[in-house]
């Protein structure tokens, strides 16, 4: 038999499995990518848009990382909008709304233009370890494919099961094959499989749509890009709008509820909290009257729409009669039905916090199959296990970003230290840090990793250190420069009773926007009037200078844990003293360090304590 030979072999051309070839490529190294469908890269199965509350923020870290989901986003997107714009820096989030084939054809042929990165199309049957390693693996067609690591980034396509109605299919995504196989050889390996659910909403042909009785959003000018990396040319934004659900759409759904699939007992796993079906939000909140849809366009040159919200798996006749209820789509056809996919997933306190399993050596996992949702938490595993994967090969430290550092390192961290028991999903309201990790930061959070590891070039890495320097000098400006409160008149609130104030004092007035003071800003300081980027950082880091400075003490106070590390070879059932729930909980997520002990769903500060003594011992033994 013939084989091939690869550094790393990643299972899934997704979001997850697109960002960790392209950085492991990028690190030298040679990468082979299984998937069914060569053109089919980084295709986005649900709704086409990047982004949105938190999501962003993970967008925006995986950008300075050196990873691509960005760039694309910028390049396929169709309107670009800012959230939470009326609440503090930390929550403001950017959502792009994309073109979907123009953002999958974006990510095929940046994929083909990379020398070491090589596409097979097959389906991963068996994985091959020896002594606990990884060692290759083979293809349901029988090929035989060897390396040095793996990483697992299958999707849906995991022993994927579609619902709609009482029809099911063993697909991972409509009209695609699933793997079967691939599940049995996880299973052989010892490791422990659960089961979730996602769903996705029929789509609409927009000519058949009464727009005017549907509100317009437009996009934002100027357009938010994701990437500093980007430099797109002016484009016409496209609108998305928002309608609603009546009375009439609520009785045809409960009506027929007992023919969902998740009302049957047809499904038995679990689906996202957060992204409930149309059947599901009926049943659930019974006392509310409608519930708001936004139809986005699937991308330019198609009329398909994308109902947001109206997740289903009813029947296909039941999803026709209850769409044609909402305003404006009373006469809507169907291009494509609803449908709940089920899906095999390996539970996470089998990984480690470089995403690396417990139970192979050389085996990662990113996305789906560590019980997430979303394509945001996909490509930052993807990224991470990348990296990791390289650094594996090369026996050097994992790279692990912890909560205080990235939205990245929240989420790994919950996977890692909680039972994931319906598929995950990140929130500004998950980061304890959230007011230091924000959306304009992420690149001074992350930049000194992305040169440790060369994610980004030279002329990139001096490019911002540019802009760092520019923020300081802004800063500096505004603490120095006053202005006479006659110019501010628009601003009456702010400058009450004063002659004159500093531009840092006007900053920081609670009734003042950021928005606001910028043109403000411009207008006294030249040199930044045409970079509004530098500006409005500089704002930011003077009117939350002192909360920022509070929670760089509280972060110090965290690092003191984090950095009692506990290696891998420490004895938790060896430790006396515990209560039985933090022992049993200590053995099956093996945590990684005191803080992250103390985390632990059912572990009080007293078992940390008692861990702790232990520790020291077991330290002091290893001397």
């Amino acid at each position: 038999m013939t084989s091939k030979d690869f550094d790393i072999i990643i299972i899934g051309g997704g979001h997850a499995g697109i960002e960790a070839a392209l950085v492991a490529a990028r690190m030298d190294k040679s990468v082979a990518i299984i998937t069914m469908d060569s053109r089919k890269l980084a295709l986005m199965s649900c709704n086409p848009a990047i982004g949105g509350i938190a999501k962003s923020h993970v967008v925006k870290e995986i950008d300075a990382l050196g990873g691509i989901m960005g760039i694309a986003a910028d390049a396929s997107g169709i309107q670009f909008r800012k959230l939470n714009l009326s609440r503090g820096p930390a929550v403001w989030s950017t959502r792009v709304q994309c073109d979907r084939r123009g953002y999958n054809d974006f990510i095929c042929d940046y994929v083909a233009a990379v020398i070491n990165i090589e596409v097979i199309e097959s389906l991963a049957g068996q994985i091959l370890t020896e002594s606990g390693k990884i060692t290759g693996i083979r293809t349901e067609s029988g090929e035989l494919l060897l390396c040095k690591a793996i990483i697992v980034a299958t999707g849906t396509f995991l022993g994927g099961l579609i619902h709609i109605g009482d029809k099911k299919i063993k697909a991972g995504r409509i009209g695609e094959n699933a793997a079967y196989k691939l599940s049995d050889s996880f299973r052989e390996l010892g490791f422990e499989i659960s089961r979730l659910k996602t769903g996705t909403p029929p789509r609409l042909n927009g000519d058949t749509i009464d727009w005017s009785k549907c509100e317009a959003q437009p996009g934002h000018e100027p357009i938010p890009f994701f990437s500093f990396r980007s430099n797109r040319a002016p484009f016409k934004q496209s609108p998305c709008y928002l309608t609603y659900t009546t009375e009439l759409t609520k009785t045809k759904i409960l009506e027929n509820i007992h023919r969902s699939p998740m009302f049957s007992g047809q499904i038995k796993s679990t689906g996202p909290r957060y992204c409930p079906s149309i059947e599901d939000k009926f049943f659930r909140f019974k006392d509310k009257e409608r519930h708001q849809l936004f139809l986005e366009p699937e991308g330019n040159g198609t009329s398909e729409i994308y109902p947001n919200g109206f997740s289903t798996s009813l029947p296909e006749e039941v999803q026709y009669a209850a769409i044609r209820t909402v305003t404006g789509l009373e006469n809507v056809e169907i291009t494509r039905p609803g449908y709940a996919v089920e899906y095999d997933y390996c539970p996470a306190h089998q990984i480690k916090p470089s995403l690396e399993t417990r139970l192979v050596k050389g085996l990662f996992f990113a996305g789906q199959i560590n019980g997430t949702s979303g394509y945001e938490e996909a490509a930052g595993q993807g990224l991470m296990a990348g990296i990791n994967s390289v650094l594996y090969i090369e026996n050097e430290p994992a790279f692990v970003l912890d909560r205080s550092e990235a939205y990245i390192g929240v989420m790994i961290d919950d996977l890692t230290t909680r039972s994931t028991t319906e598929p995950y999903r990140l929130f500004t309201s998950r980061a304890e840090y959230r007011l230091a990790m924000r959306e304009d930061n992420a690149r001074d959070r992350l930049t000194r990793y992305a040169e440790k590891y060369a994610l980004v070039d030279k002329a990139e890495l001096g490019s911002f250190e540019q802009i760092q320097r520019q923020t300081e000098q802004a800063v500096q400006f505004c603490k120095e420069t006053t202005i006479p409160s006659s110019e501010l008149l628009d601003l009456v609130g702010a400058v009450v009773g004063k002659t004159k104030v500093s531009l840092e004092y006007l900053i920081k007035q609670p009734d003042m926007s950021i928005s606001q003071v910028l043109p403000v800003l411009a207008k006294y300081d030249g040199r930044f009037a045409d970079n509004p980027l530098v500006l409005e950082r500089a704002a930011i880091k003077i009117r939350y200078q002192g909360y920022v400075e509070k929670q760089e003490r509280e972060i110090k106070k965290f690092k003191k844990l984090e950095n009692e590390v506990i290696p891998e070879g420490f004895g938790f059932d060896e430790v006396r003293g515990l209560k039985k729930e933090a022992s049993e909980k200590f053995q099956r997520f093996r945590p990684s360090s005191l803080g992250q002990a103390g985390r632990i769903e059912g572990v009080t500060p007293g078992d940390v304590a008692v861990l702790s003594v232990y520790l020291k011992r077991f330290k002091a033994l290893m001397a």
